[in-house]
């Protein structure tokens, strides 16, 4: 029956493939990562408008020992010198 019940109703295969109905992890608030990881803000961009995207800013940990105590303005200027940066996107329904 859940070969018919997919091709009869084909948006329950992206719900119980994705599971972006649910938020993981349960109760953390994902707007405050320094409170899950060392060495992380989290930034906004206004991407167009209505639209703004979250992203958090880790800075590697060869420079966690600088990054200690410093504000939101220090983290966008180490995003302009000479190391690399990596971008991973990622989210589910309940965060994205």
């Amino acid at each position: 029956s859940v070969p018919f019940l997919i091709r009869l109703f084909p948006v329950l295969l992206t719900k119980f493939v994705f599971l972006n109905f649910l938020a993981f992890p349960f109760f953390v608030d994902l707007r405050r990562p320094e409170l899950l990881l060392n060495n992380t803000i989290s930034l906004y961009l206004p991407t167009e408008p209505g639209v703004t995207v979250g992203i958090w800013h880790t800075v590697p940990g060869s420079r966690g020992a600088e990054a200690q105590g410093k504000d939101q303005r220090w983290y966008e200027e180490a995003l302009g010198d000479a190391h690399p940066v990596i971008i991973y996107l990622h989210g589910n329904g309940g965060t994205r």
